[in-house]
């Protein structure tokens, strides 16, 4: 087990940390984990790329764990009424209906490997912005007004482009089934 892993099951671990800090107004709590998790995801990164532990379990673990802790975020911030809820459905439907393609295309006997592309990298850098900031207005009493507006339009657009993105790559992979994955090389 690489130290990068180890991280990321921590980060998984904050997940329910996440939850009972929203369910329970602490939200101190909820911010200083999510800012630790969002740090720690930078941290394992940097590990796995400079003392070379990258992993195919990594490969995997790391998605995973960001993922849960921002469709935690992004689900218990629109219960509790701190984002629109067509936002948390955009964004947690982009998430689902990934997973759906990919588990569908291995279904019917062309597995697909995911690449993570600029726009969703971008989208992933709005989302965490967009939740730190929530985060943070409720924990230390400050109000960010048009920037927090500003910052659901750019979450709602990244989040569709990228949507629309991986859409694009699925149907391609999907429509030549006789071509390699060009993902494929990309495999540790």
């Amino acid at each position: 087990m690489t130290i990068p892993n180890l991280i990321s099951i921590g980060r998984l671990l904050a997940v329910p940390v996440m939850v009972w800090a929203l369910i329970d107004g602490r939200w101190g709590i909820a911010f200083i984990t999510f800012v630790v998790a969002g740090i720690s995801d930078a941290i394992d990164g940097a590990i796995a790329r400079h003392f070379n532990q990258q992993s195919t379990l990594g490969l995997y673990l790391d998605p995973i764990a960001d993922k849960a802790l921002l469709s935690t975020v992004f689900i218990g911030l629109g219960l509790l009424g701190r984002l629109p809820d067509w936002l948390v459905i955009a964004v947690v439907s982009r998430d689902v209906l990934i997973v759906a393609a990919v588990m569908l295309s291995s279904i019917m006997g062309l597995p697909m490997t995911v690449r993570p592309l600029f726009i969703s990298k971008a989208n992933t850098a709005a989302q965490i912005v967009l939740a730190a900031s929530v985060l943070g207005e409720s924990a230390l009493g400050v109000r960010l007004g048009g920037i927090s507006e500003l910052m659901v339009g750019l979450t709602l657009v990244l989040t569709i482009a990228s949507a629309a993105a991986y859409l694009i790559d699925w149907l391609r992979h999907m429509a030549s089934p006789d071509e390699p994955d060009p993902g494929e090389s990309d495999r540790p």
